[in-house]
């Protein structure tokens, strides 16, 4: 076993916490940073809590154009994930805020208690064009603070009410509380969700996605959503060259057992902050396989840790990224999963009667 020497920060162990520092975000003019005081005491800090507060939307539905995506705009009922899987790329979204992509990312949530009725708002505009919505791409909608706060299931009500599809994406067992409104819309081709399974080692998963269900707990969510007509996609992302990547077809074979009929995968992406917090997490969990897993990710990404190129983000290239997309396409011909799901239904998109709208005479 080798040993991982590149230069990181002081860290410190949080019980239940992905990230192992709280590094500035890009936009700080100062830093704060750990260091050895001399003594030989470990410290063994309590629980880091999580804290929310409420951000009072002005809009809600963002629009891309990005060719990687599938689709062109979304919604995001909460910023930060409590679920704190160390590996997020939307960690860096959190300096935005003047906060850190590290633990902040993880404890300091941002709530938008107003998303169901701003959404309303957006979708009742004569100039809106009907078009699949893609919940929980940045942050899961079925994070922890979900249960009490119900924001997702507000805009969940609200897309059902106008007969829009949606395309949900999540680690979330609460998603299962949804049913009654998700089932439904299923029937009618409104629906699709994605559940992202990582590994198969509820170990590793532990460690990486913290407070995120374990791997059997997704599957058990594939089987219930499927039972009850939701169609579900296996993600099987990031894939993590030299640590997950052997798992693959064993993730994809778990995943149709469970009831998915389609897949998809990404490999591991480390935007901005996240490469730092990365490594940190190797150095601290996986220092004997560290240098290989950031060598391969250099070559994928022509020595770089990470190409933000489109075309090249999600997969990277080169002869490891190609040997995983060949396997990949093997799995899923094997397994009988898609890779292209039937598109949503958009004609039955319609505006529902509100207070004030003039009464048709027949």
């Amino acid at each position: 076993m080798g040993t991982y020497s590149e230069h990181l920060p002081v860290c410190v162990k949080h019980p239940g916490r992905g990230a192992a520092s709280n590094i500035a975000g890009r936009f700080e003019r100062f830093t704060t940073e750990l260091t050895e005081d001399g003594w030989d005491v470990s410290d063994d800090l309590p629980p880091l809590r999580t804290e929310v507060r409420d951000e009072f939307a002005r809009s809600l539905i963002t629009y891309n154009k990005s060719p990687d995506l599938p689709f062109d705009r979304s919604i995001n009922p909460y910023r930060g994930c409590e679920h704190g899987c160390v590996y997020c790329f939307a960690r860096p979204t959190h300096a935005y805020l003047g906060l850190s992509p590290g633990l902040d990312f993880e404890t300091r949530l941002i709530a938008r208690p107003n998303a169901g009725d701003i959404l309303r708002h957006e979708l009742s505009a004569r100039s809106y064009k009907v078009a699949a919505i893609a919940l929980g791409t940045n942050t899961d909608p079925y994070q922890p603070i979900e249960k009490s706060r119900e924001i997702t299931r507000d805009c969940l009500q609200v897309l059902s009410e106008f007969q829009h599809p949606v395309a949900i994406v999540t680690k979330g067992a609460l998603i299962e509380r949804d049913l009654d409104i998700l089932a439904p819309m299923a029937r009618k081709g409104l629906v699709r969700v994605g559940i992202s399974l990582t590994t198969l080692d509820a170990d590793l998963s532990r460690r990486m996605e913290p407070r995120a269900p374990s791997p059997q707990r997704r599957l058990r969510m594939i089987r219930k959503l499927s039972e009850e007509g939701v169609p579900v996609r296996v993600m099987t992302s990031p894939i993590v060259p030299g640590l997950t990547d052997h798992e693959l077809e064993h993730l994809l074979e778990a995943g149709k057992q469970a009831g998915a009929d389609a897949a998809s995968w990404i490999m591991l992406r480390l935007p901005r902050e996240v490469s730092e917090l990365w490594r940190g997490w190797l150095a601290e969990h996986e220092a004997g396989r560290a240098q290989k897993i950031m060598a391969r990710l250099r070559d994928m990404h022509g020595g770089k840790e990470y190409d933000p190129r489109w075309g090249h983000r999600m997969r990277g290239e080169g002869v490891y990224a190609e040997m995983i997309a060949q396997r990949f396409a093997a799995a899923v011909k094997r397994f009988g999963l898609a890779t292209h799901a039937p598109p949503l239904r958009c004609d039955l998109f319609a505006r529902p009667p509100q207070a004030g709208d003039q009464l048709t005479l027949f």
